[in-house]
């Protein structure tokens, strides 16, 4: 019995070990967690990006120095909530 309680106590102490290596905070299971919320949050990142591009892109259409006179129409249009007589009005239903 003695000579087996050494080898015992140290297996309970390596399956403690290994059970918090596995399920601890810092363990395996978290770590992988961590790594699909790191790509969840790249992808919403990279989304983030691509539409502050589009504004970026859209603002300096409406800068002084390369205004674009279709972009103004399309904002004053917006903005006034007017339509050109010629204009075709497609009525959306509203989600």
């Amino acid at each position: 019995m003695k000579r087996a309680a050494v080898p015992a106590a140290c297996a309970v102490i390596a399956l403690y070990f290994a059970y918090h290596a596995l399920v601890g905070d810092f363990g395996l299971f978290a770590w992988l967690e961590l790594q699909r919320e790191q790509a969840a949050l790249d992808e919403r990142l990279a989304g983030a990006q691509a539409e502050r591009l589009e504004l970026e892109h859209r603002v300096t259409l409406m800068r002084p120095e390369s205004l674009d006179p279709d972009m103004l129409d399309e904002r004053a249009r917006e903005t006034l909530n007017l339509a050109h007589p010629n204009d075709i009005t497609i009525f959306r239903n509203a989600r």
